[in-house]
């Protein structure tokens, strides 16, 4: 028997909250610092006097966080929220038909909310702290540590440049952005026959499972500063997640971001079933206008999702920067020029779709490639996702409402993929870190194609396989307590009505 669905969603947050508490109490009480935010290491001073010498020697005072990358760091943070209220709801809600529009936007909306939320409670300590390879642990579980409010100082977020920081609370601010939206792309999937109360409690258990190891296994590590020696080099490598710790490249999320939601969606789509007259009857978009809009809106926030993830206001922000503009403009010809050639005529959806196939793909190459590759990126963007919403998705044969996994999907893959291969400096990419002591990069003699494409591969895989494993467990527990779909008779109603009691438009 089904419980009423938000008496099941509030037990499910209640337990979440309560195991994580549970936790953090039994945790040890000298917290580690996040990889993001390593702590400086403190220096000696020289002794002036044998006594001096005896004496315990005084710390160096803490770095001051740059001022201007702390301000770049909080307007990219800004554009991200942009980009997914309204941005990305609106590029769904005209996408659906106009009984659906609000229950698409009610959908993006709380779910943004409730991942920023459960993010600043454990999600960041699970993703930015040492723990595993997999996981991280509960040192900053509701953010202690992050601030001393006595004192009025925060702790510093180490970039990826030796001496320079940022304050952590701004970088987790940036980073509860990408799980927000993570989630929300999800959304898209199976829009317009989902319970409300299904999705929260979903995105409850994905964020929790999928989402938070898969940033610490890709993102994670001791920053630059912990490389101090080549001595200590294996070992503070050996703390970072799993992904990072194969070698792959992801600038800004293609693995934890666009795999790891499209494969949540495609499950989701299998396991709720296709709706009502799915086939049968005309599934136009509502309003491409609303579309248009919130692919632009996504395309000017972009900029803070790729260049902010550079952590400073630099070159490399700069190069992630203009590959964003390039790769998605290149991404939208690529696309036109595919349904040209295909159906006689370029459509505005396709264009829209062609920006979004662009943003997805340069998203893991932003930074780690030169502006032909991102340009190549892009146009292979726009064809390769073209067929992933047509000859693809009739292969796959799932209802993905808003063509999640062709887009976030297979743009991601391809993304991933070829950040591989464009990163090599003789095909103008800046090539990798091979030294984190001297941070030197790996020269192109010594860069390897085959072999950066196939961590990038193994990289892939694993998120595709974790994400579907948790995904498939995580439906199957929401439909056991709430229930996944709605009734046949709310669903042809529309959900704005039947979920919501409002509706988008009254003429």
């Amino acid at each position: 028997m089904k419980f009423k669905p938000f008496a099941g969603l509030a037990g499910a947050l209640l337990c979440v909250f309560v195991s994580c508490l549970a936790v953090a109490q039994e945790a040890t009480p000298a917290a580690e610092a996040p990889a993001a935010t390593a702590t400086e290491a403190t220096s000696a001073a020289p002794a002036a006097t044998e006594a001096a010498a005896a004496e315990t020697p005084a710390a160096a005072p803490a770095p001051v966080p740059n001022k201007g990358d702390t301000a770049w760091m909080m307007v990219a943070t800004l554009l991200v929220i942009l980009m997914t209220v309204p941005g990305l709801a609106l590029f769904y809600g005209g996408l659906v038909r106009s009984k659906n529009m609000l229950s698409v936007l009610m959908q993006v909306m709380v779910t943004f909310s409730l991942i920023v939320v459960l993010w600043f409670i454990y999600g960041y300590s699970l993703a930015f702290t040492e723990g595993n390879a997999f996981f991280g642990g509960f040192d900053r579980f509701m953010m202690k540590g992050i601030w001393d409010n006595v004192a009025g100082t925060f702790a510093n977020g180490a970039t990826f440049s030796k001496g320079v920081y940022i304050p952590e609370i701004v970088f987790a601010a940036f980073q509860a952005t990408f799980a927000g939206i993570t989630c929300c792309l999800i959304v898209g999937s199976f829009a317009e026959r989902i319970k409300f109360s299904a999705v929260l409690l979903f995105m409850v258990l994905w964020f929790t499972f999928s989402y938070a190891p898969m940033a610490h296994m890709v993102w994670f590590w001791m920053g630059p500063d912990a490389y101090s020696s080549a001595d200590v080099a294996d070992a503070m490598t050996s703390k970072a997640g799993l992904i990072w710790q194969w070698g792959a490249l992801d600038f800004a999320g293609g693995t934890v971001v666009h795999i790891n939601a499209a494969v949540a969606g495609l499950v989701g789509a299998y396991m709720i079933g296709k709706r009502q007259g799915y086939g049968k009857e005309a599934f136009t978009p509502h309003s491409l206008t609303m579309t248009m809009i919130g692919a632009s809106l996504l395309w000017v926030g972009w900029f803070g999702f790729n260049a902010g993830s550079a952590l400073e206001a630099n070159g490399f922000a700069a190069l992630a920067f203009i590959n964003t503009f390039g790769a998605t403009a290149a991404a939208v010809l690529g696309w036109c020029l595919g349904e040209a050639l295909l159906r006689g005529k370029a459509s505005m959806l396709g264009a829209a779709s062609g920006a979004v196939a662009g943003l997805v793909a340069i998203t893991p190459a932003a930074g780690n490639v030169g502006i032909g590759g991102a340009l190549i990126i892009g146009v292979l963007a726009g064809l390769i996702c073209l067929w992933g919403v047509t000859g693809l998705k009739k292969i796959l044969g799932a209802d993905d409402t808003l063509d999640v996994f062709g887009v976030h999907g297979i743009g991601g893959i391809l993304g991933a993929l070829l950040t591989g291969v464009f990163n090599s400096p003789n095909l103008g990419g800046p090539s990798a870190v091979g030294d984190w002591v001297t941070v030197t990069m790996v020269t192109p003699d010594a860069y390897s194609i085959a072999g950066q494409v196939l961590i990038q591969a193994k990289a892939v895989l694993l998120t595709i396989v974790w994400s579907g494993v948790v995904s498939l467990i995580a439906y199957k527990v929401v439909d056991l307590v709430v229930g996944l779909r709605v009734s046949e008779e709310d669903e042809r109603e529309g959900l704005d009505t039947t979920s919501h009691g409002e509706r988008a438009y009254n003429m």
